[in-house]
């Protein structure tokens, strides 16, 4: 019995180390992401905070991504950053919609 909750209290440290590590990993890429987007100067920098969306938010922005690589034509990158834009204003108007409908 003592060896068996000693083991499960070991587990327990060992998953919670685990864990704290990846999300210090995941924090640190993110900000170096946060620096190549804010350094480049045709990049748009409203996806910046994108971590903070929901599920089907991400997945409408994944699939308007997809949607814009997939379309055929010559490839202007200001297109791509015009495109990046104008889904990353339609997200934010999504949050703040729904931010909107949970305060009201």
């Amino acid at each position: 019995m003592v060896i068996n909750t000693g083991t499960t209290i070991v587990t327990f440290l060992m998953v919670f180390l685990i864990q704290q590590s990846a999300n210090k990993d995941s924090i640190a890429l993110h900000l170096k992401l946060n620096e190549l987007l804010a350094s480049y100067r045709r990049a748009s920098n409203q996806l910046i905070g994108i971590e903070d969306a929901t599920e089907e938010e991400l997945r409408k922005l994944a699939a308007a991504y997809w949607k814009l690589a997939s379309e055929s034509g010559p490839v202007d990158p200001t297109d791509d950053v015009d495109a990046a834009a104008e889904i990353a204003r339609r997200l934010a108007t999504a949050q703040d919609k729904s931010a909107a409908k949970r305060t009201a």
